[in-house]
């Protein structure tokens, strides 16, 4: 099911987030994980970027995979930072392979020491040609707090309109501490003529040095 369309329910949509496997882990351990959120009953589950789909090992769309085969829908990350136009298409068709119809479309971080592509310079970019790539259902993000390289909310709120004019239909926003500040962001979207679903991202404080090196 698209995720879109769990937002015209009139029922409040509570979905969960999970990380992939590193390498040298072994993937039961997140699928016994999966298999105790599922008793939670999210609407959606999506699992984040995890690279290295161009060599055939796309542990994003397996971890994907697994949670639809386990009755709740699921969503995959993807991020076009490190990835060309023919890197896309081989994760791209491995979704479709693997029947995963939700796609979450982001830029990514830029890492220092991995020289970013060049295919893509925004997840808008991403967003249109996913669009060109099949009858993908596909999610984007937005930042209560602002992105932090935009040069002004108002630039912010700008870009995410062109990415929901992209094709976009349900955004999730970064994690923010203050209610306020997603307020906010829903009033801007609002009056720049943004009228998708707007999901607020959460994440549970599970030690003080995480939580300052990820803001």
């Amino acid at each position: 099911m698209k995720i879109s369309e769990k937002f015209t329910k009139g029922k409040c949509v509570f979905s969960l987030e999970i990380f992939p496997p590193k390498k040298d882990m072994s993937p039961d351990t997140v699928y016994k994980t999966i298999d105790s959120l599922k008793n939670l009953k999210p609407a959606f589950i999506s699992v984040t970027y995890g690279a290295g789909g161009t060599s055939g090992d796309n542990i994003t769309g397996e971890v994907a995979a697994y949670i639809k085969g386990q009755g709740v829908d699921s969503a995959a990350h993807l991020t076009c930072v490190s990835n060309t136009r023919a890197d896309i298409d081989i994760l791209l068709e491995d979704f479709k392979a693997k029947g995963i119809e939700n796609i979450l479309a982001l830029r990514g971080d830029i890492n220092p020491e991995r020289p970013p592509k060049h295919d893509f310079e925004h997840a808008c970019d991403l967003v249109r040609y996913i669009k060109e790539k099949g009858d993908f259902h596909i999610s984007g993000a937005c930042y209560p707090e602002c992105h932090t390289e935009a040069e002004s909310f108002e630039a912010d709120i700008a870009r995410l309109k062109e990415k929901v004019d992209a094709g976009v239909t349900h955004l999730m926003s970064q994690l923010f501490f203050d209610n306020e500040a997603f307020y906010r962001v829903l009033d801007m979207a609002q009056g720049a003529g943004i009228f998708v679903a707007i999901e607020a991202g959460f994440m549970r404080v599970t030690n003080k040095k995480y939580i300052e090196r990820l803001v």
